[in-house]
C-alpha cells in the first residue's frame, strides 16, 4: 500500500503551459460549492484575503491511485499539500487569511479525507466543474475523470491577486502563500 502523506522522489515536474496566465485580476465566480464543514460556500462573498488551492484528487488508504498516476506531471501530492496547509493554518489565521481547498471529488469523499487529516479549513467540491469552467482552470484527464491541475489563487476583495501555477512540489505551496501575504500586507 502506498503512503499518500508523502511524495516519492523522482516525480515528473509539471511545466508552465500558460493555462493559468489569464487568471490574474479575474473575479471569483458567484457559485455555491459544497463544503466539508457543512452547507456551501460562495467564495465571491467571502471577506478578506482568500487562499484557494486547487488540486486533482486525494488518495484514500487502501484504494489504489489511477494507473500511471505517478507518471502524470503534478498529479501526485494532493494529500501532502492538504497536510501542509493544515500545518500552516495558524500562519494564515495570523495574517487574516482564510484557506479553502478545491477539488472535483464528491463532498462525501472530501469529508472523509478532511476528517482523516484533521483539516481546520473547508475543502470545497467542484464535482460539476462549475468553478473550474467559470475560471477556465487548467485540467487534465486520468482514469476517465476530468481533474483540476494543481494551482493556487490568492484573492483580495473577490479578485485574483496572485497565482501559483504549476505548483511543485506540492508541499511548497502553503509556504509560498504565507510569504506572498507577508510581502503584500
Amino acid at each position: 500500500m502506498k503512503d499518500y502523506t508523502t511524495t516519492p522522489d523522482h516525480l515528473p515536474v509539471p511545466m508552465d503551459d500558460g493555462a493559468a496566465d489569464h487568471l490574474l485580476g479575474m473575479a471569483l465566480p458567484a457559485l455555491a460549492l459544497a463544503s466539508t464543514q457543512g452547507g456551501s460556500v460562495d467564495l465571491s462573498l467571502q471577506a478578506g484575503d482568500l487562499i484557494v488551492f486547487c488540486y486533482p484528487m486525494t488518495g484514500q488508504p487502501g484504494v489504489p491511485l489511477p494507473e500511471g498516476w505517478d507518471d502524470i506531471p503534478g498529479a501526485r501530492g494532493c494529500t501532502p499539500q492538504n497536510i501542509c496547509y493544515r500545518d500552516h493554518h495558524a500562519d494564515f489565521a495570523a495574517l487574516g487569511a482564510k484557506v479553502f481547498g478545491v477539488s472535483t471529488q464528491t463532498p462525501s469523499y472530501q469529508r472523509e479525507m478532511a476528517a482523516r487529516l484533521q483539516l481546520p479549513f473547508a475543502v470545497l467540491s467542484d464535482e460539476d466543474m462549475a468553478f473550474t469552467q467559470a475560471l477556465r482552470l487548467p485540467t487534465f484527464h486520468a482514469a476517465g475523470m476530468q481533474l483540476i491541475k494543481r494551482l493556487t489563487l490568492i484573492a483580495r476583495q473577490g479578485k485574483v491577486a496572485a497565482v501559483k501555477y504549476p505548483v511543485f512540489p506540492s508541499h511548497s505551496d502553503a509556504p509560498w502563500a504565507v510569504e506572498w501575504l507577508r510581502q503584500h500586507p
